[in-house]
């Protein structure tokens, strides 16, 4: 049996020419293509969309929880909390004092406090974009969690629930909303510092902890009920997001 063999001629332009669609377009120039040449163009892509997900979730579930309240049919759930709350500090008197401390961490002086050192450290390392984003970010956060207030007007428990009494309004809780805000925001910038993924994630696991912790203070204090606090985390949360997406988008170098 005889084989036969066809030799092809093949010169330097059938590998240097780019291979074009039916259209006549090099398929180089599709967009789809450029993305497939740039396996390390996909992380750039998949960190903003994920966290506009997030975003897009937390201010989903803000606005489900306000027609809630606003309805009233978060009453029950938030009275069977406070009493819950009530009674947990009648039986554990130590409670209250661990309650108040971690409350503190949520007040206007402490936050306003690490706001300010990690605005000047950065004003320091001459980073001050990403100084004024922090900045703002707090400052708008703050102002939009007081407009919310006036606007929902919800009253805050009675005064016999509660361990300290609050003159403001009531939703969302202002402790919960800006101290996610303020953790969450920091903590992400010093993550942003480390490689080692475990050290990342525990340093945002603290800064979630800290939020955590200021939120729960408020409702086992009597003075917020537990959908304040629900609404403050997700619109802080939410808030967070939208700055640090932002700040990755201004301060990123150009691909």
């Amino acid at each position: 049996m005889r084989v036969y063999t066809r030799k092809l001629k093949l010169s330097p332009s059938t590998f240097s020419q780019p291979s074009k669609t039916s259209a006549g377009i090099p398929l180089q120039k599709l967009p789809f293509t450029h993305a497939l040449a740039r396996p390390d163009h996909f992380p750039s892509l998949f960190v903003p969309l994920l966290g506009g997900l997030a975003v897009a979730l937390l201010a989903w579930g803000f606005i489900e929880l306000s027609d809630e309240v606003l309805d009233g049919d978060t009453r029950q759930f938030d009275l069977m909390l406070l009493r819950a709350a009530e009674a947990l500090r009648a039986t554990h008197s130590g409670l209250t004092v661990v309650m108040r401390d971690f409350s503190g961490l949520g007040s206007a002086a402490v936050l306003t406090l690490f706001t300010s050192v990690t605005v000047g450290y950065l004003l320091l390392t001459s980073k001050r974009l990403m100084a004024l984003l922090v900045a703002a970010a707090v400052i708008s956060g703050a102002l939009g969690i007081r407009w919310l207030k006036l606007g929902f007007g919800r009253a805050r428990p009675a005064s016999e629930f509660a361990e300290l009494v609050a003159p403001s309004l009531s939703f969302p809780s202002g402790h919960a909303g800006i101290s996610a805000i303020v953790f969450l925001t920091l903590g992400a910038l010093l993550a942003s510092t480390r490689i080692q993924a475990l050290e990342r994630a525990y340093i945002l696991s603290t800064a979630a902890l800290m939020t955590l912790l200021v939120g729960v203070s408020r409702i086992a204090l009597g003075v917020h009920w537990a959908t304040d606090v629900l609404a403050g985390w997700a619109f802080g949360a939410a808030w967070a997001l939208v700055w640090l997406l932002l700040a990755r988008r201004l301060t990123s170098p150009p691909r």
